[in-house]
């Protein structure tokens, strides 16, 4: 099959012909049809982000496809079925902390590169071999459509943070780093779960008008001024009434003040949960106040991705129309031209994709 290899860090991906996946039990074949493009793919493939991967691999993220072929434990899926890849693999012999890599992309620990020397070439190829339960049944796809529905690799991390924040419909939700691609994500997902009111704080003028234009008055955007108390002022006072959950999705340059100064706006018996890149590649830790966490019960949760329930159910979100793809404009590229969407990923603003169409 045709792909798009990184064979070590820094050097441009090389499009060749690989051996195709070859279907075992507990797996799935599906041949890619379009596949998201981060914005931050430069920035792995240089090894910036210092991801642990298994040289040489396909990289890339989930994917949207048509199943080829099933193992014997697939009992529902068939040849010709629209299926969201996802790319989270976890280890099937320890339910309670099961070793995780991420297809393609990252490995966390020696159990999570044995995942990944397996699972390993991930959505910037023909075909992608996942474990069963990855393939996530979308329903009618029409293939035109299919680049619209990776919209969901965005939306799914957000979403995994706020079912670990257990959001209630009617309550206000906080999202620190609004303004990026996967802070704008989390407002569209808190919108579509019931949030009465999103706070949006950033300091990109241009992105925060933009949400308020999409999303009208249950979203009140905050300029960010970087002196903490006026900050947090600006952020109380937005919300109108307690802010019950705080959502931190800043990337790794953004530092820890702006976490801290919006984590410190939620109630008492407010939830924070931190699921961003701050401190990832170094600088300071994230210090919040003991007497503050303690006196208050704040419930402060760290949550990586989403859990494996979380995919079905924010597609049903989708499929209803409370939470809208169109949103989302898609510039798309042949796996030939992948080296410059690569180079376009990284330009892209909020509710924009790059996408691959590797067949």
């Amino acid at each position: 099959m045709k792909a798009a290899l990184l064979t070590e860090f820094g050097s441009p991906l090389e499009v060749t012909t690989i051996p195709d996946p070859v279907l075992g039990t507990g797996e799935i074949i599906v041949d890619v049809v379009a596949s998201h493009v981060l914005s931050y793919t430069g920035e792995v493939l240089r090894g910036e982000r210092n991801y642990q991967l298994e040289l040489p691999l396909a990289p890339g993220a989930a994917a949207v496809g048509q199943v080829r072929a099933t193992g014997p434990d697939a009992t529902r899926l068939k040849p010709g079925d629209w299926v969201l890849c996802d790319i989270t693999v976890r280890s099937r012999d320890d339910l309670r902390t099961p070793d995780i890599a991420l297809q393609g992309w990252s490995a966390r620990g020696e159990g999570g590169r044995q995942l990944m020397r397996h699972f390993r070439h991930g959505a910037f190829a023909a075909q992608m071999m996942i474990p069963t339960e990855n393939a996530i049944p979308l329903g009618p796809v029409r293939a035109a459509d299919a680049g619209r529905w990776c919209a969901l690799d965005l939306l799914l991390v957000p979403y995994g943070g706020l079912v670990a924040a257990d959001l209630q419909a009617g309550e206000t939700v906080l999202v620190s780093g609004a303004t990026g691609n996967y802070g704008s994500a989390g407002v569209a997902v808190a919108l579509a779960m019931g949030a009465a009111r999103v706070v949006a704080p950033g300091r990109n003028e241009k992105v925060l008008d933009d949400l308020a234009r999409r999303f009208g008055d249950r979203v009140r955007t905050v300029q960010l001024t970087g002196e903490p108390d006026e900050d947090q002022r600006g952020m109380r006072s937005a919300a109108a009434g307690p802010i019950d959950v705080v959502l931190d999705l800043l990337p790794p340059a953004a530092g820890t003040a702006p976490v801290r100064v919006a984590a410190m706006t939620v109630r008492e018996f407010g939830r924070v949960v931190l699921m961003g890149g701050v401190g990832m590649l170094g600088g300071d830790d994230l210090a919040l106040p003991y007497p503050w966490l303690m006196r208050n019960g704040i419930t402060v949760r760290g949550q990586w991705m989403f859990p494996r329930a979380a995919a079905p159910r924010l597609i049903s979100l989708a499929r209803s129309g409370l939470l809208d793809l169109s949103q989302y404009q898609v510039a798309e590229f042949s796996l030939d031209d992948v080296n410059e969407a690569v180079a376009h990923a990284a330009d892209d603003k909020p509710f924009a994709l790059t996408v691959l169409r590797p067949s």
